[in-house]
């Protein structure tokens, strides 16, 4: 079962990374937070938030995998994202039981 979660009120960018992490990884629990505050008048920083997250993954899909391959199949799923409004992702993702 899918936990899709946020540990603060998010906009249409979280609500969007969310929805496409739990197309990508149906069986993960996911927990995202707008960091954005913590980063106000720093490079990247919107007036309106939403351009630095945190996000808690853990899915079956990482078990047996690096971190560095986790992180590269979250950052495929949201490269438009990436690319675009976000300007910084923090990534924990773990397997399972880790």
């Amino acid at each position: 079962m899918m936990n899709k979660t946020s540990r603060a009120p998010i906009g249409a960018v979280g609500r969007q990374i969310l929805d496409k992490l739990a197309l990508a990884f149906p069986d993960a629990e996911l927990m995202l937070e707008d960091q954005s505050h913590l980063h106000a008048g720093h490079a990247g920083a919107r007036p309106g938030g939403e351009s630095h997250f945190k996000l808690d993954a853990v899915a079956p899909a990482f078990a047996g995998k690096s971190r560095i391959e986790r992180h590269r199949m979250i950052n495929s799923v949201l490269k438009d994202e990436l690319s675009g409004p976000v300007h910084a992702l923090a990534i924990v993702a773990r397997a399972p039981g880790e």
